[in-house]
């Protein structure tokens, strides 16, 4: 599958426990952080809820 890059826009101020546990998972931790993930329907779920927060990109391979 393919890889994408997600990088944290947003801070965690006032984000639901939830939102924040989500992007623990995704290994996201200060605003600026970068991560590489394959691309499943785990991950693209994670996305999809914290969309507001995060940058994602597709990753050449």
């Amino acid at each position: 599958m393919a890889k994408v890059k997600i990088t944290l826009i947003r801070g965690l101020a006032g984000k639901s426990r939830r939102k924040r546990a989500t992007l623990e998972a995704l290994g996201l931790r200060k605003r600026g952080a970068t991560t590489v993930k394959e691309l499943n329907p785990a991950i693209q779920g994670m996305i999809e809820k914290v969309k507001e927060l995060v940058k994602v990109e597709p990753v050449e391979e």
